[in-house]
């Protein structure tokens, strides 16, 4: 799993695994891109407000493997809406993380969090942002451009008016929550989805329909949740500070029947993300 591969539209290879750090400092940070790079992890995935970009970049020149042998993400923070934040906001990622460019740069969001799925839709200041993403990405700062939890009509609204098109639609998908009607139409439109949460920040492994489907593959619900986004030709980027997991989660190598996709892919809603339900994504907001 760790060498393979999907091709973005303007033909950049982004790894399917990768590692998520929301939730960790950059002293956890650190040590996690360490450990994962040593195992074989390429990708790894940040945000401007997870604020460890800087833990993520010491990792990167601590690991012992070249710059360009690594996928690095960040995103632009939700509240930054104007060409010139979102310009600006570039450059402090770059330097915070002490990198000459960036692999895939998202916008985190369509609204700021504390608006998040409220009417006023920035239809206006997206456009404004995404001008700042196509600039970057022509200065080479970065290298692919995309998006985070956007909605088809958000997707449209950019595609409407962009010079180059989004390449990536990172956005919540996992077993018991999978959008898949904005998954096809990203697909597509050849923008490829991102799953974040692949494994619902652990809300699904008492789930016992899904384990009794683990175990018949002889895999944890961690595997069977990460296999299950993949076939569907998504990417995963779970959360771990642990090495364990991030071995276990990179032991893929089994195929789920199309008959236990079609069940899992109709499992029941999960409605509380315990204690991660504060944010936005996990509220129901």
């Amino acid at each position: 799993m760790m060498n393979e591969t999907y091709k973005l539209s303007n033909g950049i290879e982004i790894p399917k695994l990768g590692l998520g750090t929301w939730l960790l400092d950059d002293a956890q940070t650190v040590q996690a891109v360490r450990d994962a790079v040593s195992m074989g992890y390429r990708h790894i995935d940040t945000a401007q407000a997870y604020m460890n970009e800087a833990g993520v970049g010491e990792g990167i020149r601590s690991s012992g493997v070249t710059r360009e042998d690594l996928f690095i993400t960040t995103k632009v923070v939700a509240e930054a809406k104007t060409y010139d934040a979102v310009s600006q906001s570039i450059d402090e990622s770059l330097k915070k993380m002490k990198l000459n460019y960036i692999d895939l740069l998202i916008i985190h969001s369509p609204q700021p969090w504390d608006e998040f799925r409220d009417d006023n839709r920035y239809f206006e200041e997206n456009k404004e942002a995404w001008k700042a993403m196509e600039d970057a990405y022509k200065k080479g700062k970065v290298k692919a451009i995309g998006l985070s939890n956007f909605l088809q009509d958000d997707v449209e609204n950019i595609l409407a008016n962009c010079e180059i098109k989004p390449m990536v639609n990172q956005v919540l998908a996992h077993i018991s929550n999978t959008p898949m009607e904005l998954i096809e139409f990203c697909q597509k439109n050849d923008i490829l989805v991102e799953a974040y949460s692949p494994i619902a920040h652990g809300a699904v492994l008492d789930n016992a329909e899904v384990k009794v489907i683990a175990d018949k593959y002889g895999v944890t619900v961690a595997q069977l949740c990460l296999r299950y986004d993949i076939q569907l030709g998504l990417v995963v980027i779970p959360k771990t500070a642990n090495p364990e997991h991030m071995r276990n989660n990179a032991e893929l190598d089994f195929s789920i029947s199309d008959d236990d996709m079609e069940t899992l892919k109709n499992i029941e809603l999960i409605k509380d993300y315990g204690e991660h339900s504060f944010f936005p994504v996990f509220s129901g907001k």
